[in-house]
C-alpha cells in the first residue's frame, strides 16, 4: 500500500523541520509496513475553488511550520478542505495556528479573527505573541486526559521541542466552548499547545514539532498516528 501526504507550505531547504518531515514520513510509514508518499504543495499555488482537484487524491494532509506562508488564503483553504471532508490532518507549530484560525473564522463564524504576526492591530487576534518566545527550546506538556492526543501518546505529560514565536491567545480559547474543536494539551503556564477536532477521524495541532524525531531516527506516536489514519482512508 502506497499513502499520499500533501505537506501545505512554502518548501524551505534551511528549515529543521522541513528537513525532518520527511524523514518521520518515512519512520512512520516503515513501522506500519507501507509506502508514503509526499508533495509539497506551496500555499501560493492552492485555488480555493478548485481546491478538490489539487487534494482530492492524498489521503492525508499536514500543514507545516515555517509562516507567516506565502499564501494565508491558501493555507486556511487547504485546512478547510482536511476539515470538511474528514481528510486525516496534522499541523505543527505554523500550521496548529492557521488550524485554529480557520476553525474560528469559518466555523465560528468570526470572520475577523486574525494573526498579530501579519496584522499587529487585528481587532481579534487569535494568534497573538508568546509571553516568552520558544525557540529550538524543550517544554513540558500536559495533555487532557481522554483526549485523542493523550490517547496515542499513552500518557499524560509529555516533553517537545517548539520554535515559535507566536501561539494561541490563551484569552480566546473560551470561544471554542461548546464546539467541537477543543484544547487537547497545555503548558504549566497554562497556555494552549494543542487542539483537536473530536467529531474527526484524525485532526490535531500542535504548537510543537513531532517531526524533529525523523532527525533522530526515531519512531513518534503521533505522526505514526497520523499515518495510521491516512492508511484507513486509502484502505
Amino acid at each position: 500500500m502506497t499513502v499520499k501526504i500533501a505537506l501545505i507550505g512554502d518548501f524551505n531547504p534551511d528549515v529543521t523541520a522541513h528537513q525532518a518531515i520527511p524523514k518521520a514520513l518515512e519512520i512512520a510509514g516503515s513501522r506500519a509496513g507501507i509506502s508514503v508518499h509526499h508533495d509539497w504543495i506551496a500555499t501560493a499555488s492552492i485555488d480555493p475553488e478548485n481546491i478538490a482537484s489539487q487534494l482530492g487524491r492524498y489521503q492525508g494532509i499536514w500543514c507545516v511550520p515555517a509562516s507567516p506562508y506565502q499564501s494565508f488564503d491558501g493555507a486556511l483553504a487547504a485546512i478547510g478542505y482536511a476539515r470538511r471532508n474528514k481528510v486525516p490532518f496534522l499541523g505543527t507549530c505554523g500550521g496548529y495556528q492557521h488550524a485554529v484560525l480557520e476553525y474560528v473564522r469559518n466555523e465560528l463564524g468570526f470572520g475577523n479573527a486574525a494573526n498579530a504576526e501579519i496584522d499587529p492591530d487585528a481587532e481579534l487576534p487569535i494568534i497573538a505573541p508568546l509571553v516568552c518566545a520558544l525557540i529550538d527550546q524543550d517544554g513540558g506538556i500536559d495533555l487532557v486526559k481522554d483526549s485523542l492526543i493523550q490517547s496515542r501518546y499513552g500518557q499524560d505529560r509529555i516533553t517537545e521541542t517548539y520554535r515559535c514565536s507566536y501561539g494561541f491567545n490563551r484569552d480566546h480559547v473560551g470561544l471554542l466552548e461548546g464546539h467541537s474543536m477543543r484544547v487537547s494539551a497545555w503548558d504549566q503556564d497554562g497556555d494552549p499547545r494543542a487542539v483537536e477536532i473530536v467529531d474527526h477521524p484524525f485532526f490535531i495541532g500542535t504548537a510543537f514539532q513531532p517531526e524533529r524525531s525523523g532527525l533522530r531516527g526515531e519512531s513518534h506516536p503521533l505522526i505514526s498516528a497520523f499515518v495510521d489514519a491516512a492508511m484507513m482512508l486509502a484502505a
